[in-house]
């Protein structure tokens, strides 16, 4: 049985919400919240599965909430609103910095076209993020003095004649992406290649806001096209994306009958083959374990492998799976992360 905390201001939206979840044997309604503050007290004393968190309320907003809530006492939080729809790209990507697992967009009421197809969407979002471990967020002043030093601790682990890099993400990915983008170095000039698992119709709005944080070109290649300096290229939704060694880009659909989609270990075993030491892979926070065994294979090819820690981590599926596997060379915070990345390439001295 999923346990689940319906956290909006208004009493129909909770009703009808409620309604929705009556409808499936797996799930039962066990509290609500009106606003944040009921809700941070709720979530404490009894722990449920997952939470369906409101924007837009009185007091703590969804987002003030959300936040609270994983730095206290973390549990998959489902943000749901009428504000996310794919359009809203900024409401969108401030969820998940916040903290929330997926965003939803609240169905219509019963007779509209979309209420059926948006019910069914919400119920399986429900029950996919319960079984998420979500990991507790480090708050803003913890993250930022975390560590005093990190250039000087890397340094010496750092390798000049990195070629490309390639990351992996997946739930908890973008804020993780737009810290790395946004910490480069403004020489910083390898290619970065990115698979980001992201719901349909999303991508395209994700790249317009980290576009803001980057001083690189930001795009979505086609096959054919050459990987230049100074861009970072992002993997279109449903595609496999695939290094060749003539050192362009292959894009495949991923077939809808692939019950094993790994977008991510599908290019970092492209990378590993056609770049082999050159490379760097890093696997950033995320559920199940896409990337480990691809990351692996870079590392055998004498590649240096980055992996997400738990602390920084919404979910450690990915990362932890790529541990388990011994292809992690270190572990390390985003920030650390950015830090080592930027002392790859000939334009870092200071690398060796």
């Amino acid at each position: 049985m999923i346990d689940v905390l319906i956290v909006d201001d208004s009493l129909t939206t909770r009703e009808f919400i409620k309604h929705i979840f009556s409808t499936d044997p797996e799930m039962r309604v066990i509290g609500e919240a009106k606003n944040g503050s009921e809700a941070l007290r709720f979530v404490q004393s009894h722990r449920p599965d997952v939470v369906i968190m409101d924007i837009q309320m009185p007091g703590m907003n969804g987002y003030e909430t959300t936040q609270a809530i994983m730095e206290i006492c973390p549990v998959p939080i489902v943000i749901h609103s009428t504000l996310a729809a794919p359009g809203q790209t900024e409401v969108v990507f401030q969820a998940m910095k916040a903290g929330a697992v997926a965003v939803s967009l609240k169905p219509s009421g019963p007779g509209h076209p979309e209420s059926r197809l948006l019910i069914e969407k919400l119920i399986r979002t429900v029950k996919l993020m319960s079984e998420i471990k979500v990991v507790r967020k480090l708050g803003h002043r913890r993250k930022h003095s975390e560590i005093a030093d990190i250039s000087g601790r890397l340094a010496g682990r750092a390798r000049q004649g990195i070629e490309i890099v390639g990351i992996g993400a997946s739930t908890g990915g973008p804020p993780v992406l737009q810290t790395l983008i946004s910490s480069l170095s403004p020489g910083f000039s390898i290619p970065i290649i990115v698979v980001q698992h992201i719901a349909a119709g999303f991508l395209s709005g994700m790249l317009t806001w980290l576009s803001h944080h980057s001083q690189m070109m930001l795009s979505i290649p086609q096959t054919g096209d050459v990987i230049n300096e100074g861009h970072i290229y992002f993997a279109p939704e449903d595609h496999h994306m695939e290094i060749t060694p003539a050192r362009r880009f292959l894009i495949r659909p991923i077939a809808d009958n692939n019950a094993l989609k790994r977008p991510i270990t599908h290019l970092f075993s492209s990378m590993a083959q056609v770049f082999g030491k050159t490379a760097a892979g890093v696997l950033l926070t995320g559920m199940g374990n896409d990337g480990a065994v691809g990351l692996k294979e870079m590392k055998q090819q004498g590649a240096v492998t980055l992996v997400q820690n738990r602390e920084s981590s919404v979910v450690f599926g990915m990362p932890h799976e790529a541990i388990k596997l011994d292809a992690a060379s270190y572990v390390l915070s985003p920030t650390e992360i950015a830090s080592y990345l930027n002392l790859l390439g000939p334009q870092n001295p200071a690398a060796t």
